[in-house]
């Protein structure tokens, strides 16, 4: 419908230009280091003190800043302060997914608070995180060295081996690994990025007066029925990779729902491309159902209450083939979206499926690829991160800019939305043909592609097989 998109990619909601700058000035006393600020530091937490003044967080931020400021925090005033943070993130995000769905016309789920987990345990392992991320905020950005930024090692490595605190422990590693190789030659700090990690590492290791913590939710419950795959994303950094599906769930007479389920593997970071998905050999039934365009017909799989699904390859069975494609167009305007937990109301975690079709693209001459969805309308140029198409799979730029129909993700980072494509369809002389991100999970299907792979041979299993040699000896 004309006009619709331009008042999603047009002016940003009310305020949420002012939280990101009071956000801002945050981040810039951390990278500064909380225990040396200067008079603007201090004039930024003020500025967030008075921002959450009407709030719950009001009396214990305003705390907080005086005890920062005279160079006396403790461990509860920089949770006070991460909370803000959040908090300011949160109402960003609300604001930002509000429009989203209004525009989509998508119904959202309201949140429930599940029910209160016990006591986790390993408080020792959390107490010490907490403790390093405290050395970091007193320090700054540009005060951490090696020594500091190597730290946490021994309990990260500790945290990874219990598997209710790998959470924590892979964000934490990974601010720990961005750290160590900034020491000294970043000229220019990522002071959102990191500043995200802290304050949510911070948070998931806070422990109540219940003694209870975020890493302790339990899921919502089991959910048995049928998914119909949307698309898969594939997140990949060099020791570490993930698959996040997305998909409708028909479970019972009401409307399908939006769900996610994720796997993930550690890696090298010399195992890339087409051969990243022989590190998800544990899921045949998962990766075939992407490969072949596949039902899933999955039972008692817990459900944690933000809708993300926790996968089972034993609880699943691949059904009959289901064309993404016609699964978008039939199902996915009447499906309801999971509600949004507390933690993870930010803006870089909106991930919205969506079937864009009559578009125009238009390649530009830094080769950026923008989707033209309302005619002339400039407010209505959605553009496309082409910069996130994965290397395991067939989708590329230029197959992105020949498409006619596109299944992908609505994001908003650095102050704009954008589309992940997860599959296009492009017109060609035999008709319609459909690429997806997952037609590769079970090998490549393009001939040059298989021949490329076939020469560098399987990479995981020559790992697996020299890892196995020195576990022997």
């Amino acid at each position: 419908m004309p006009g619709v998109w331009s008042e999603l990619t047009g002016a940003v909601p009310p305020g949420v230009t002012e939280a990101l700058q009071l956000a801002d000035g945050f981040d810039r006393a951390l990278a500064h280091g909380l225990g040396r600020l200067g008079e603007e530091h201090v004039a930024a937490l003020e500025a967030l003190a008075a921002a959450m003044a009407a709030t719950p967080l009001g009396d214990r931020v305003a705390e907080a800043v005086t005890k920062v400021a005279a160079g006396a925090a403790a461990e509860e005033h920089l949770v006070a302060l991460a909370g803000a943070r959040t908090a300011l993130f949160g109402a960003v995000h609300d604001a930002l997914l509000a429009r989203l769905d209004a525009v989509l016309g998508r119904t959202r789920a309201e949140w429930r608070e599940p029910a209160a987990a016990g006591p986790y345990g390993s408080e020792n392992l959390l107490a010490g995180l907490r403790s390093w991320l405290h050395e970091l905020a007193v320090a700054g950005w540009r005060g951490v060295d090696h020594d500091l930024a190597a730290a946490s090692s021994q309990v990260i490595e500790a945290m990874l081996a219990e598997p209710g605190l790998r959470r924590a422990a892979v964000l934490a590693d990974g601010l720990a690994a961005e750290l160590y190789a900034a020491c000294g030659v970043l000229d220019r700090i990522p002071a959102r990025r990191w500043a995200d990690l802290w304050a949510r590492a911070l948070l998931l290791t806070h422990v109540g007066p219940d003694g209870r913590s975020p890493l302790a939710a339990e899921p919502a419950g089991t959910v048995s029925g049928r998914l119909l795959v949307l698309g898969v994303d594939v997140h990949e950094h060099p020791t570490a990779v993930q698959l996040q599906v997305h998909a409708l769930l028909e479970a019972g007479d009401g409307p399908p729902r939006l769900v996610r389920t994720a796997v993930g593997a550690t890696k090298v970071d010399t195992v890339v491309g087409p051969a990243l998905w022989q590190l998800f050999d544990a899921h045949p039934v998962l990766l075939g159902a992407l490969a072949g365009r596949l039902t899933l017909e999955v039972t008692d799989l817990p459900l944690l209450p933000g809708g993300d699904l926790i996968w089972h390859d034993d609880r699943a069975r691949a059904g009959e083939p289901a064309d993404p494609f016609v699964t978008a167009r039939v199902g996915l305007a009447g499906a309801t979206a999971p509600a949004v937990p507390p933690l993870e109301r930010h803006p870089v975690r909106i991930a919205e499926p969506v079937l864009l079709e009559g578009y125009t693209a238009v390649t530009g001459e830094d080769d950026t690829l923008t989707f033209v969805l309302d005619g002339d309308d400039p407010d209505g140029a959605l553009p496309v991160a082409v910069d996130r198409l994965p290397s395991c799979g067939p989708l590329t730029p230029k197959l992105v800019a020949r498409s006619k129909a596109c299944i992908g993700l609505l994001r908003w980072d650095a102050g704009r939305w954008s589309l992940q494509p997860l599959a296009v369809q492009v017109r060609a002389k035999g008709g319609v043909t459909g690429t997806h991100t997952g037609d590769w999970a079970q090998g490549p299907t393009d001939p040059k592609a298989a021949k490329a792979a076939a020469r560098h041979g399987n990479p995981v299993a020559v790992l697996r097989e020299r890892a196995g040699r020195l576990l022997r000896r």
